[in-house]
């Protein structure tokens, strides 16, 4: 055979691909990165969002200080958790068609300096008006690390393999809270009402230092600059700025909105998500009137350490998902994979929610009638323990069902409307804490909230045992 023949015979080497990963081992995907350096990124934004939700509630034991400086009502002081918190709520909508469009990092990059700009706006404010203003741009500008964050897990893990580290990212915006109190108790009682937030800068700025070596991980941007690289033209014909624009409008805002009001898993696993986020949010204005009265009489630093217990039913929620996945969900998996399926059926996700919803329960009737009586603080502080423990396990279930539902568009959405709604609730419940509290007494006041997660308890059960004849019925696709 020739030269020539042998070269016309020769197999012709495939064309490097621009639309997609070259093949399963294509080092250019996370999901190929070695662990250390995936675990590094799906850290980083947890750790942003611990910051973020951190400045919700470290201005909690300053609201004295806040109502003195500014000679405003305890209500109106606690107007600045609530704007803080609304910017928490719709902060995604303007983030979310930025990272799609330029990719995670720029987000992370771009956003915590403006948010501690206005953090520090807030510490300098001479006026009422002022600190409520900066703290919600704060909370608008801080937010973006919280929505992106879970799409850069989805980027560095596939499906299976996310539910570890969707456990421990999602402990972020439950430990922020629950530690922000400790930190603010002693900033406040020593330093006064600024130093929570120059706290809150502080924090921000160790870890945006830290976030700094972060490499992208959104695949089309990956795949976009690979292609510049090699001097390869990727951009369809036609408009596509206004057709993306139009798209994300879609994505982050109304099709949430839509699938809220008429997907009954989106709906009802939000709904109690929410009541029970609200009512975390609650308790930072419920623990100080509380622990402030007798036989208690804390002074502010005390009412502040009280929080901890929260915090660690935060970790204990955290490491429940974990165990879960590893010994249950692991197993099923496993078995559809032998059975030809592609993955287990979503509802196997569900087993947090189920017992979580019952360390709700337990929690709140465990701190409202042993508050209520007078019984040690210690007591007290135990029961708080299995409400946080249940709130973590409850959001990671839906969380994860959530997205296994919807996939992970419609899912991003799903997820979207969960988080407006959850953040909504945080925002208003300690705006009638008080109230309620002065007028139904402690135990009775928690008791309500109790009678109300009672009514709430089946959600995660029913939708384990009819799940699929639930999703069957969705307007959206939905993993059968």
């Amino acid at each position: 055979m020739t030269d020539t023949e042998k070269q016309d015979t020769a197999p012709t080497p495939s064309p490097l691909r621009v639309t997609d990963w070259n093949g399963p081992d294509d080092l250019d995907n996370p999901h190929n990165w070695p662990l250390w350096l995936r675990v590094y990124h799906a850290t980083t934004p947890g750790l942003f969002g611990f910051a973020v939700t951190f400045g919700t509630s470290v201005y909690t034991p300053a609201l004295a200080d806040i109502m003195a400086d500014f000679n405003v009502s305890r209500t109106a002081a606690l107007v600045g958790i609530t704007v803080y918190t609304l910017g928490l709520a719709f902060g995604p909508i303007m983030s979310a068609p930025l990272s799609e469009k330029h990719g995670r990092k720029i987000v992370y990059l771009l956003s915590s300096p403006i948010f501690m700009l206005f953090t520090l706006g807030a510490g300098f404010s001479k006026s009422f008006a002022s600190l409520i203003v900066c703290r919600f741009f704060a909370g608008l500008t801080g937010s973006p690390a919280l929505a992106v964050g879970a799409g850069s897990n989805a980027d560095l893990f596939p499906p299976h393999q996310r539910a570890k580290i969707t456990a421990v990212f999602l402990m972020a915006p439950f430990a922020g809270p629950s530690l922000g109190p400790v930190v603010g108790g002693f900033a406040a009682q020593y330093k006064g009402w600024r130093w929570t937030q120059w706290c809150m800068i502080f924090i921000t700025m160790a870890v945006y230092i830290a976030s700094l070596p972060m490499k992208e991980t959104y695949k089309p941007i990956i795949l976009a600059r690979r292609a510049k690289r090699l001097g390869l033209d990727t951009k369809p014909a036609g408009s596509p700025g206004a057709a993306a624009v139009k798209r994300s409008i879609i994505t982050n805002l109304f099709r949430p909105m839509h699938m809220l009001v008429t997907e009954p898993v989106v709906f009802f696993l939000s709904l109690y998500t929410a009541f029970a986020f609200g009512v975390l949010f609650l308790l930072f204005a419920a623990f100080p009137y509380i622990f402030a009265r007798p036989p208690y009489s804390f002074n502010i630093s005390q009412s502040g350490l009280a929080f901890l217990a929260i915090g660690f039913g935060v970790l204990l929620g955290g490491f429940t998902g974990v165990l879960i996945d590893h010994f249950i969900y692991q197993a099923q998996h496993r078995a559809a994979l032998a059975r030809g399926e592609a993955h287990a059926a979503p509802e196997h996700r569900l087993y947090n929610a189920m017992m979580g919803s019952g360390g709700i329960l337990v929690g709140l009737f465990w701190v409202g009638w042993s508050a209520g009586k007078g019984a040690h603080w210690a007591i007290v502080l135990v029961g708080s323990v299995p409400f946080a423990w249940g709130n973590l396990c409850l959001f990671t279930s839906a969380a994860l069902y959530m997205t296994d539902v919807y996939g992970p568009l419609n899912g991003a959405s799903a997820i979207a409307a969960n988080g407006i709604f959850r953040y909504t609730l945080g925002a208003v419940f300690p705006l009638f804490t008080v109230q309620m509290y002065s007028t139904l007494g402690i135990a009775w006041a928690t008791s309500l909230l109790g009678f109300v997660s009672i009514l709430m308890l089946p959600i995660p059960w029913v939708f384990y045992k009819w799940g699929p004849r639930i999703r069957a019925r969705s307007r959206y696709p939905v993993m059968m």
